[in-house]
């Protein structure tokens, strides 16, 4: 299969000591790309690849992906199925970690679905499961922050807001893989409704689609807007509002906002965990230390104990769109 993003490494020393080296696949799972790399043990990406999630097909055709994928990254990198270690998967839904079974992913189709035993049948290869954004947390820490940290918390902001959390160095996922679900702290009590039923949920107003959302009930609401140069609502993303913040006084409006809301968020696992730092990851986090800055003055000015408490820092990700597929395969790199 050709590929343009996909990255190798010719003649390197590792591909050249295949025996002293040893090799993993790391999975992510999405609702629309299956994304997977062959790395070695320090993270180094061998090649990459993604492939469609085809979901509309059901869980066994997302299955099947997820098996052809890994054929196909084999013969990218010119390997045997015998060079590599393990399989480590991300998968956007509720994962029992123990056990390995995925209790629910409705992008995928997936419900009690037992992919460790499969991925064992199918390729013979030991595997270990978790919730997308779990992994994405440990892969920041291994190799974004090359364990700087032992506490850590991890934010993702994209369709939905999703959540990490490293104790003490290691990955906690709650009773039975269910927790760190981030996304669904309440900040605003009775507030917009979320997905999951409840109301003025974190992911609700800090989450892509609802910097989108907010974007376009301020460009409806206003007609003056400069945001209308994009030419309609249909146009609107994730940036738009923060293209025109500093010309618009409606954009800045809705930017204030999504700041204001994530730095409550961040408040509030601050003073829960107390990590060393809190990670923001997702393509708002382009933004940078605009994005960053006010959250952090925010975060100083109302974390528990205030200077005389420890300080949190609050970052953006390093692993970028490698995050996931780097992140599943720390799951199982020793």
């Amino acid at each position: 299969m050709k590929n343009k993003r996909m990255r190798t490494k010719q003649a390197s020393p590792a591909l050249a000591n295949k025996n002293m080296t040893k090799y993993y696949f790391g999975i992510d799972i999405g609702g629309t790309f299956i994304k997977g790399t062959i790395v070695d043990g320090d993270g180094n990406i061998i090649v990459s690849t993604k492939v469609p999630t085809e979901r509309d097909g059901g869980a066994e055709k997302v299955f099947s992906n997820v098996i052809a994928l890994t054929a196909t990254l084999l013969d990218m990198a010119k390997m045997k199925r015998e060079d590599i270690t393990a399989i480590g998967i991300g998968v956007p839904g509720m994962v029992d970690s123990e056990s390995g079974v995925v209790s629910s992913a409705t992008k995928l189709g997936w419900k009690n679905f037992d992919i460790t035993k499969r991925i064992k049948e199918a390729i013979g290869l030991p595997a270990r499961v978790a919730n997308d954004a779990n992994a994405a947390a440990l892969g920041e820490l291994k190799f974004g922050f090359k364990d700087k940290y032992k506490n850590m918390v991890l934010l993702t902001l994209g369709t939905g807001v999703g959540g990490g959390i490293i104790i003490d160095g290691k990955l906690y996922d709650g009773n039975k893989g269910a927790g760190a679900e981030i996304g669904h702290s309440v900040i605003e009590f009775g507030g917009e409704r979320c997905n999951c039923g409840r109301r003025g949920c974190l992911e609700a107003y800090c989450s892509a689609s609802a910097i989108i959302r907010d974007t376009k009930r301020a460009m409806e609401a206003h007609r003056d807007s400069k945001m209308w140069e994009i030419g309609s609502l249909d146009k609107v993303d994730g940036k738009t509002a923060f293209d025109f913040a500093e010309t618009d006084a409606y954009a800045k409006e809705v930017v204030d906002g999504f700041i204001t809301r994530l730095a409550t968020g961040v408040t509030n696992m601050a003073n829960i965990f107390r990590p060393e730092a809190v990670i923001l990851g997702g393509g708002v986090c382009a933004q940078g230390k605009e994005l960053t800055d006010p959250i952090q003055k925010i975060v100083n000015n109302e974390i528990y104990g205030g200077k005389e408490g420890p300080g949190v820092e609050v970052l953006t990700a390093r692993l970028k769109n490698d995050a996931g597929s780097l992140g599943a395969a720390a799951l199982v790199i020793e």
